[in-house]
């Protein structure tokens, strides 16, 4: 049997760009993969010819991530565009968010597994609404390190005076919101000052280039790690002469490590057992951990079906029915009070209701407005849930997998919210707001 514990590559970085529409976000993106020679040259040459047929003198870079017809027809980014890049220092997982404000709900998807997210602001718009918008959720998701990337430096004459106020401006109200690190960087992502090479026009900026910051940013490390979880997925029962007694419960590990030996605990029933046996990749391991994806052999013959959690018996989270968590709304029609949805945590789904929506947060000045009634879409509030079943939730602080869930429309499927856990978590602006009696808070 395997002794070692098997780990996933820590040299990847798992990134986000957002910004508002036209600040450039698709052109640093083809700039970054450009001039770090991660783009092939069939692309190159279908996007000189996408450009050539748009009238434009030389390669639109913007292309290479506006992959769909519509994106290329507006000039504006509609869906989440992943590309996965490389250098001799790290592997990169990048996911080019839209700016429009009626696809804020994608950046939620891109920016919900990033470890940094880069934020572009126009050098002549400075910090507006969608930009406080785009900071707001990158706090609430708990994204450990944000980039200020000042745009278009070439169009206000590359002023010092110009980057360090957008910068101090968005850096007070980054911090304000709880954002733990701003790493602001003046950029031309057309002319690619700063982008891969420090710029020649700019020589009293001394710090990183983005994609040195983005090579040397502490990658993969969680400074507050969670207890070891497992929701099931599946049970494989192969049902074959050689392996006639075989149950396992198959799954990828949210969080910490499992061992052989080590007594678990499956939720919500809350019966106890010991790990018998892990099988990672068809092959039995003494330990495996995040995020790898195994199955767990139990001593003891448990009803477990998909949707349970196993957790190590002395780090069980609370089970409860009464919710109350922050959320970003996503959906086109508002959440209301008595609303009826579904809540999928993790690989279980269960019935619920919305019995409250304490307040919602108000961008410009991070207060709070009590009892809205309703959240529209791209706000941002508290809801207290009921649900028809028991949960077992973490604080979203403490992991970003099981804290996590989304409300969906019980009638047509639609995504209606992202909402976050926990006890400890705050934007400053929410720590005022009282815990509701009988709820975790957040």
């Amino acid at each position: 049997m395997t002794t070692a514990v098997k780990a996933a590559p820590t040299a990847l970085l798992r990134f986000a760009t957002a910004g508002s529409v036209d600040d450039g976000k698709s052109t640093l993106v083809g700039r970054l993969l450009h001039d770090s020679k991660s783009v092939l040259a069939d692309q190159m040459e279908a996007v000189e010819r996408a450009s050539a047929g748009r009238g434009q003198e030389g390669p639109d870079l913007a292309l290479l991530t506006d992959g769909l017809r519509a994106e290329r027809e507006q000039g504006i980014t509609i869906d989440v565009a992943y590309r996965y890049f490389a250098t001799p220092r790290r592997r990169f997982i990048l996911a080019d968010t839209p700016g429009h404000v009626q696809y804020t709900r994608n950046m939620v998807t891109g920016a919900s597994t990033a470890e940094l997210t880069v934020i572009l602001v126009d050098a002549r718009n400075g910090v507006v609404e969608q930009t406080r918008r785009h900071a707001a959720i990158a706090a609430l998701l708990r994204v450990p390190h944000v980039v200020l990337a000042v745009n278009k430096m070439d169009l206000v004459g590359y002023r010092e005076s110009v980057f360090a106020a957008i910068a101090a401006e968005f850096t007070a109200y980054a911090l304000e919101l709880g954002v733990p690190e701003v790493t602001a960087i003046p950029i031309s992502a057309l002319a690619g000052d700063n982008v891969v090479e420090p710029s020649a026009t700019m020589d009293w900026y001394a710090g990183p280039t983005v994609l040195e910051h983005l090579e040397t940013v502490p990658a993969g490390h969680d400074p507050r790690p969670c207890p070891a979880r497992l929701p099931v997925q599946y049970v494989i029962r192969p049902q074959s002469a050689e392996h006639p007694d075989y149950r396992g419960y198959a799954g990828q590990i949210a969080a910490g490590t499992f061992r052989v030996g080590e007594a678990v605990t499956v939720l919500p029933c809350g019966r106890a057992t010991r790990i018998a046996g892990i099988d990672l990749l068809g092959e039995p391991v003494e330990a495996a951990r995040a995020p790898l994806s195994v199955t767990l052999l139990l001593e003891d013959d448990l009803d477990v079906s998909r949707g349970d959690l196993i957790v190590p018996s002395g780090d069980a989270p609370a089970t409860t029915r009464d919710i109350e968590a922050t959320v970003c709304h996503v959906a086109d029609a508002p959440l209301t009070v008595g609303h009826r949805v579904l809540l999928k945590h993790g690989t279980r789904t269960v019935k619920a209701i919305v019995t409250a929506i304490p307040s919602r947060l108000t961008l410009d000045d991070l207060s709070l407005h009590p009892h809205p009634g309703q959240l529209a879409a791209n706000d941002i509030g508290r809801v207290q849930i009921r649900t028809a079943e028991p949960l077992p939730l973490d604080s979203y602080a403490d992991s970003r997998r099981t804290g996590a869930f989304i409300l969906i429309d019980a009638e047509d499927g639609t995504t209606l919210t992202a909402a976050m856990a926990g006890e400890s978590f705050a934007p400053a602006a929410f720590a005022d707001a009282a815990p509701g009696h009988g709820h975790r808070h957040v």
